[in-house]
C-alpha cells in the first residue's frame, strides 16, 4: 500500500456500535418521493456517514439480506447528487480510493487551489520578486522546500497578471502541478530539448531557464491556434533558444530523432484539475478517456522515438498528465515500456504518491511504483501523474535480445537482456517486499 493513500480503515470517529442493520437503506417508494424533491443535502450527508459506517464494519452492521453493492450504489448516487458528479465518475473515484478518500478528493475539488507562480530566473531573482510584489500590495510565502523558484499568492490588492513585473515577463502564473515535469525532466545547458505539447508556454519557458537560455528547445503544439499564446509567453519571457513548432506530435520523429530529452505533457481527460472546470463532473465519459489513452499510447512512442539513446548528457523523456485515471498514467507507460527498449529511473520529486503497480487484478511492470501521483487532497495542487523513462537504445520496439541469450520476459521487460538483468531483479525484488 502507497503511505499517504489515507482514508477510513477503522471505526475510529464512527459514532457508536449500533446494532445489526439499525440503518436502513430507503425504499423504492423513499427514493421517487426524493426525486420528486429538492436534494435535501443535510439529509444526504447524513446517509453518506451512515453507509460509510456499515462499510467499515460490514459483517456487523449491514441489515439482512442487504448487499456490499447494495451499499455502494446508494454511495455511489449520494455522491453524485451532493457533488454534482455523473455516476460513472463516482465509480471511478470510489475504484481509486477508499470511500472517505474518495469524499476528501471529491471536497477538495470544490474548492481552488492557491494561485502560484514562478520567478523567471533569466531576469530576476524569487527574492528580489518577492520583495517587488509585497510593495504592489500581494501577500505571499515561496511555495515549498521542493521549488527554488515557485510563490503561492494569498491575496492580492492588484491584478496579478498586470504588474509591471508580469508584463516584464518577471514570472508566469502557473499552477504548482506544472513545475513537476520540468523538474523531474531537469533539462542541462547546451542540450537539445523537445516539449511536444508546449502551449500556453508555462512548461516551456521553465524548461528554457534551467537550460540558461544555452542549446535549443523545440517548443511544438499541434493545434495552430494555441501558438500565439506559445509565442507571445516565450517573448515576454525573454527566451532566445526556442524555436516554435507546428507538427502533431505523432509525426515528430519524422522531424528530428536527435533530441536529448523530450517532455510529453499528454493531452488527457483533465479529471485533476476539475477545481478549474466544473463542467468536468458532467460532461466526462469512458469514451474521453479510453479516446485520450490511445492517443497518449502514440504520443508517448513517437516521444521516445524522437530521442536519441546514445546522448552523453540525456536520453530521458518525461511524461505527465493532469488526470488521475490508470488508463491514462499507469497504462499508457506499461504500453511504452512493451514496445520500445526504455526503462523508468526516479523522477528526482522527493514526494508524491508512488504510482500502481497493481490495479483491480492487473499487473503492470514493477517499476510503475517510481511513477508518482498528485492529489488535491493530499498535496493541494492540482491532480497530476510524471513518469520518467530512460532510452537504451534506438531501436524501435522492445528490448533487443543478443543472439544465444534466451529472453526471459518474453518481450515485456525493459532492461537489456545483459548488462541490466541486475537491475530488474533489484525491482522485483523491492515490489515483492
Amino acid at each position: 500500500p502507497n503511505p499517504e493513500r489515507r482514508g477510513a480503515d477503522s471505526d475510529e470517529g464512527s459514532g457508536e456500535e449500533g446494532e445489526p442493520g439499525d440503518f436502513q437503506l430507503p425504499s423504492a417508494e423513499e427514493e421517487a418521493a426524493e426525486a420528486d424533491n429538492a436534494p435535501d443535502t443535510a439529509m444526504l450527508n447524513t446517509r453518506v456517514q451512515e453507509v460509510l459506517r456499515v462499510l467499515v464494519n460490514f459483517r456487523e452492521r449491514r441489515a439482512e439480506g442487504t448487499s456490499r453493492n447494495d451499499y455502494m450504489d446508494r454511495l455511489t448516487k449520494d455522491l453524485g447528487t451532493i457533488h454534482g458528479y455523473i455516476p460513472f465518475l463516482v465509480d471511478l473515484f470510489l475504484q481509486l480510493f477508499n470511500p472517505a478518500e474518495a469524499i476528501e478528493f471529491m471536497q477538495a475539488n470544490d474548492t481552488q487551489r492557491p494561485i502560484t507562480i514562478r520567478t523567471n530566473t533569466l531576469k530576476t531573482r524569487r527574492k528580489e520578486l518577492a520583495a517587488q510584489l509585497i510593495s504592489r500590495g500581494m501577500n505571499l510565502d515561496p511555495i515549498d522546500k521542493w521549488s527554488a523558484v515557485g510563490l503561492v499568492i494569498y491575496d492580492s490588492t492588484v491584478p496579478i497578471g498586470a504588474t509591471p513585473e508580469y508584463l516584464a515577463g518577471h514570472y508566469m502564473l502557473q499552477s504548482a502541478s506544472s513545475f513537476l515535469p520540468c523538474i523531474a525532466l531537469a533539462p542541462q545547458e547546451q542540450e537539445k530539448v523537445l516539449d511536444m505539447c508546449a502551449s500556453p508556454g508555462g512548461k516551456s519557458t521553465y524548461l528554457a531557464a534551467m537550460m540558461k537560455n544555452t542549446g535549443v528547445l523545440f517548443s511544438n503544439d499541434a493545434n495552430p491556434k494555441r501558438l500565439k499564446s506559445l509565442a507571445a509567453n516565450i517573448q515576454r519571457m525573454g527566451v532566445r533558444n526556442s524555436v516554435v513548432t507546428n507538427y502533431d506530435g505523432r509525426v515528430y520523429p519524422s522531424v528530428s530523432a536527435s533530441f536529448d530529452r523530450v517532455l510529453l505533457d499528454a493531452p488527457c481527460s483533465g479529471l485533476g484539475v476539475i477545481s478549474k472546470d466544473p463542467s468536468v463532473r458532467l460532461q466526462k465519459d469512458e469514451g474521453d478517456i479510453s479516446r485520450c489513452s490511445a492517443l497518449q499510447k502514440e504520443l508517448i512512442l513517437a516521444a521516445i522515438d524522437s530521442v536519441d539513446a546514445r546522448s552523453k548528457t540525456g536520453g530521458y523523456i518525461v511524461f505527465s498528465t493532469c488526470t488521475i485515471t490508470v488508463e491514462e498514467n499507469e497504462a499508457t507507460i506499461d504500453y511504452a515500456l512493451k514496445r520500445r527498449h526504455v526503462k523508468l529511473v526516479e523522477t528526482g520529486l522527493d514526494f508524491g504518491v508512488p504510482g500502481f503497480a497493481r490495479f483491480r487484478g492487473k499487473n503492470f511492470h514493477p517499476s510503475l511504483n517510481l511513477t508518482r501521483r498528485f492529489y488535491p487532497h493530499v498535496h493541494n495542487m492540482d491532480g497530476f501523474f510524471v513518469a520518467k523513462l530512460k532510452k537504451l537504445s534506438n531501436v524501435k520496439g522492445p528490448k533487443p535480445v543478443p543472439d544465444g541469450v534466451k529472453d526471459k520476459t518474453k518481450g515485456g521487460d525493459v532492461e537489456d537482456a545483459v548488462s541490466e538483468d541486475e537491475d530488474m531483479e533489484e525491482v522485483e525484488g523491492e515490489e515483492s517486499g
